[in-house]
């Protein structure tokens, strides 16, 4: 079920909204109201699969009061979790990465004509990584005494459920929202208004926006890879760096907004990456709650920076390989991930030094060109693929004589979305300028114009195919 589909948006939000505003006055009706409308939300899309996670549920909470129950960090409660996170672990790795691993054993085993084996196709469920990322998050916290076990089991099916946040995030720390869930205060009309906005915002990023760059990307990055030239990879590259930006900070827009409208905060996702002037702000600043999640629970337990610099320029490159593995279970996402470890690297032993010599705009321009190489890598179905990208993205002077037709509606769209990174951009510039002043300032211009464009968003989603958004398949 699509935020914007007409199912969602005049069936489920408005019998939700309905609900939790005519029977939502005490809060365990309203918590009642939001677990219901959140199990229905996810098993409409993922019956079978909500029944493990039900079961994976019921685990949580049994290791959760074991934990809880024992010193912060001891040794009895480390084996309580490591049950825990590894029965996490394993719906990941049996889901996502099962049909992988298998294909790439069965081309290892070839090599020595060795015959192979092969498992059923299994079927990835909608938003799994989120799911399971967020319920590590949940022991973890427990065992090093950052939160106490949930007070009700309702809360936590809630943190876990929540269904404006479920399918993509923002991952959300148990500690951070713990408190949300047991006052599940009710909305007021500012969280409605401001809530409905954000959403429609949401809504007009991704298909006017995000889905007209898809329809480019698709074009260019589904030709046969051998007959790339320079201009067409790169504006190929280049509608997809923002498909991505628009796609998924515009479900970040609309979870927060729906979220807000039920009287929840949930952090902030993205703030202008493109904007960013070496690759360390532009993963402070890109997918926050990832980047924040595997700095805690991954590059922390590993040592972080409290060890050699070579010990942590290593943690740095790990984080982000299993960042490109969490992304996905193929080669270019891999690569994609040991890619920016590296740049990370030569970030923290030169290159942010190098850059801080150069005008902002220089190096946010020479951070947007590692960035467009690395999404060349993300994009590309396999490594072929990825390979054919880079070679013709670096080579101007070769010609195969075969372009690629693209619409001209779609380029007008282009420089429309590059016009809006570019005011990012120039916003930081500008004394005293904040862009939530300005729609304080002027409220009824900013109102007209963002209903103007929402209603041709959802005309413009009516006549078109619904296309997934693109952190659907992570």
């Amino acid at each position: 079920m699509l935020f914007y589909e007409p199912l969602f948006l005049f069936l489920f939000a408005p019998a939700v909204y309905l609900l939790y505003w005519l029977l939502g006055e005490g809060r365990a009706q309203r918590l009642f109201i939001l677990l219901l409308a959140s199990i229905l939300f996810y098993g409409w899309s993922e019956l079978v699969f909500i029944l493990v996670v039900f079961a994976s549920l019921a685990l949580d909470l049994f290791v959760a009061q074991k934990i809880g129950s024992l010193p912060i960090e001891s040794a009895h409660s480390k084996s309580w979790l490591v049950l825990g996170v590894t029965s996490n672990l394993l719906i990941l790795v049996y889901y996502k990465y099962a049909g992988f691993l298998a294909a790439n054993i069965d081309a290892a085993l070839g090599l020595f004509s060795l015959s192979g084996f092969s498992i059923w196709k299994i079927a990835l469920p909608i938003g799994v990584s989120f799911i399971v990322f967020e319920k590590i998050t949940y022991l973890v916290d427990i065992y090093r005494g950052v939160s106490k076990p949930a007070k009700d089991y309702r809360l936590y099916m809630l943190y876990v459920f929540f269904f404006p946040k479920l399918l993509a995030g923002p991952i959300i720390k148990y500690h951070d929202i713990a408190n949300q869930l047991e006052e599940c205060r009710h909305a007021g009309l500012d969280d409605v208004i401001l809530g409905f906005t954000r959403f429609m915002l949401g809504v007009i990023k991704k298909i006017l926006i995000a889905d007209t760059m898809a329809q480019g990307a698709d074009i260019i990055f589904s030709r046969d890879p051998s007959f790339l030239e320079f201009g067409d990879a790169w504006i190929g590259v280049i509608f997809f760096t923002l498909q991505i930006y628009f796609d998924f900070s515009a479900y970040s827009d609309m979870a927060i907004g729906l979220a807000r409208m039920l009287g929840f905060r949930l952090l902030e996702n993205f703030n202008m990456p493109y904007i960013a002037i070496n690759l360390t702000d532009f993963w402070r600043r890109w997918h926050m709650s990832l980047t924040s999640w595997i700095r805690e629970y991954l590059y922390f337990p590993l040592g972080g920076n409290r060890g050699s610099p070579a010990r942590t320029y290593l943690n740095l490159w790990v984080c982000f390989l299993a960042s490109g593995v969490w992304h996905g279970a193929a080669w270019p996402f891999v690569l994609w991930g040991a890619y920016n470890g590296i740049f990370l690297i030569l970030d923290r032993l030169f290159l942010i030094k190098w850059l801080n010599y150069l005008p902002e705009w220089v190096s946010n321009l020479l951070t947007m060109i590692i960035v467009m190489i690395g999404w060349s890598i993300f994009r590309s179905t396999n490594l072929d693929q990825s390979s054919h990208f880079l070679s013709a993205m670096t080579s101007p002077f070769v010609k195969t004589g075969v372009s690629a037709y693209i619409p001209i509606d779609y380029f007008f769209m282009m420089g429309f979305a590059l016009l809006i990174c570019f005011f990012q951009r120039l916003s930081l510039t500008l004394k005293d300028f904040d862009w939530e002043t300005v729609s304080v300032r002027f409220p009824l211009v900013i109102n007209c114009l963002v209903s103007v464009f929402f209603v041709a968003a959802l005309a413009k989603g009516f006549a078109d195919p619904f296309k997934p958004f693109i952190y659907f398949r992570f």
